[in-house]
């Protein structure tokens, strides 16, 4: 019987899609993953689609229609201004998508090259700089996310720089750690014997192995990102009004919840399956890509 040879990939963007397909293919068949995955993909359809799903302006006030119950012509009731909730609720999507993407951009490629630095060259250097990541986690992210903001100002930009500086310290120890353990490889010091430089080494040969370990920890901290930018919004620290911030109109309805619960019950509702998507999806990417933690 002829033995049929197994496709070897021939370029590395080929070996690259390879383990981007079964990587999927794994998280698909983990339950959880793959309702996570759903949740956030609705998200972000909501997010993309927002100007052709929202019914209303979410802007616009209609004082004759405040506080008006879920009915066909308003499926999530209207607010204290009369405005649509559920086209508030779609555009709130894009802020919620904007502070979670922004601040994994900074946090997590900040985090990466201060760990690698700190974890390569050791000494004094790794010293000062873990020191200074202990600083940070000294202190809970919500509270100096809170203390930077009424520093600055209140904004959404003010706020997501203040998520992703209470941030970074968490990938940064997770990128340490995985340094430590390769930079005595074999591998290394072969390459510095053909006189690569420093930097390239930690940007070609170390920053790749340890980029799965900080987003499979990135993954796993939406959900805290997701709620740090609510509690903010909720204290009026974040967007600003008339932006449709689901923190923002869980306060704004928090003094109706007896009477008119779907005001402030509806984006809290938002903040928790956008909250539980991201957790999900985190334990579904730690099961995919650490073979060590699946069960």
């Amino acid at each position: 019987m002829t033995a049929v040879p197994i496709p070897i990939p021939t370029t590395r963007l080929a070996a690259a899609w390879d383990r981007a397909s079964n990587a999927f293919a794994t998280l698909v068949r983990n339950p959880l993953g793959l309702a996570g995955l759903i949740l956030i993909l609705v998200l972000i359809f909501m997010a993309g689609f927002a100007p052709l799903l929202a019914p209303f302006d979410p802007s616009a006030q209609d004082l004759v229609h405040r506080l008006l119950p879920p009915s066909a012509v308003h499926p999530f009731g209207t607010d204290e201004l009369g405005r649509d909730i559920a086209s508030r609720i779609l555009f709130g999507a894009r802020i919620t998508l904007r502070i979670v993407v922004t601040v994994g951009v900074i946090a997590a490629p900040l985090g990466l090259l201060i760990g690698i630095a700190a974890g390569y060259f050791g000494g004094w250097i790794e010293s000062v700089l873990m020191r200074v990541t202990d600083v940070f986690l000294a202190f809970p992210k919500l509270v100096l996310a809170l203390a930077l903001v009424s520093a600055v100002g209140p904004s959404l930009e003010n706020a997501i720089i203040a998520i992703a500086v209470t941030s970074w310290p968490a990938y940064t120890r997770v990128a340490r750690a995985e340094t430590v353990a390769l930079r005595h490889a074999d591998f290394i010091a072969a390459v510095k014997l053909l006189g690569a430089s420093h930097s390239r080494i930690l940007l070609r040969h170390v920053a790749p192995l340890c980029v799965s370990s900080v987003l499979m920890r990135l993954s796993l901290d939406m959900a805290g990102i997701v709620l740090t930018a609510a509690g903010l919004g909720f204290l009026g620290l974040g967007a600003q009004a008339p932006s449709p911030e689901w923190g923002a109109m869980m306060a704004s309805g928090r003094q109706y919840l007896t009477d008119q619960w779907w005001v402030a019950a509806v984006p809290g509702l938002a903040i928790f399956l956008a909250s539980l998507g991201f957790n999900l999806l985190g334990d579904g990417l730690r099961d995919t890509l650490d073979p060590r933690g699946r069960r």
